[in-house]
């Protein structure tokens, strides 16, 4: 592992496995994505987490992606691997689409310019993924995701971390109506 990343593991089924590669700043206890692991762990998957050290940036990023995915730290091939990324996350985008991995990508870096390799592989999506994002999120580009053959769904009014401002009881809401729309695509992965 490098030295960016923790990797935490809450075993499992070894041959569902999901990868959560949280943003910077947002660790893996944020409500959004403490309750979609505690979903996942219902249904029996294998979570691994990632636990930056410090804060990451763009490149570190990609390299835990690529190790994480098809590196040394990848599952071994003929498990069904699901990412779940949010925010800087979603550098892994890129790999995740070239290696057919399906994921759930959370406030996805679309309209950044160093993010132009997520940019470029979103538009390829088909099915197997679920973008969610905010409407208000300045990184959240709803034009292009209107357009997918991908899933998604749209906060309506949230903001970069998924939230309504000053609204608890509305984000309250939307941490289980989302926790929902995550546990319902994963489940469509069961090989039981």
């Amino acid at each position: 592992m490098s030295n960016f990343y923790e990797l935490h593991r809450v075993d499992g089924d070894p041959d569902r496995i999901v990868t959560v590669l949280p943003g910077d700043g947002c660790a893996a206890m944020g409500p959004l994505l403490y309750h979609s692991r505690a979903a996942l762990r219902e249904l029996g998957w294998t979570v691994r987490t990632v636990g930056w050290s410090g804060s990451p940036g763009l490149d570190a990023a990609r390299v835990a992606a690529a190790e994480l995915l098809e590196g040394r730290d990848a599952p071994r091939d003929g498990v069904t691997h699901l990412v779940i990324g949010k925010s800087l996350g979603t550098v892994a985008i890129p790999a995740a689409a070239r290696l057919g991995l399906p994921g759930i990508w959370l406030a996805p870096l679309l309209t950044w310019a160093d993010t132009a390799d997520v940019r470029e592989a979103v538009t390829g999506l088909e099915g197997d993924h679920l973008l969610i994002g905010g409407s208000a999120d300045p990184t959240w580009d709803h034009d292009l995701v209107s357009t997918l053959r991908a899933d998604f769904v749209e906060v309506p009014g949230g903001d970069h971390g998924l939230e309504i401002p000053d609204d608890w009881r509305k984000n309250l809401e939307t941490v289980e109506d989302l926790t929902a729309e995550i546990e319902h695509f994963a489940s469509s992965f069961d090989v039981s």
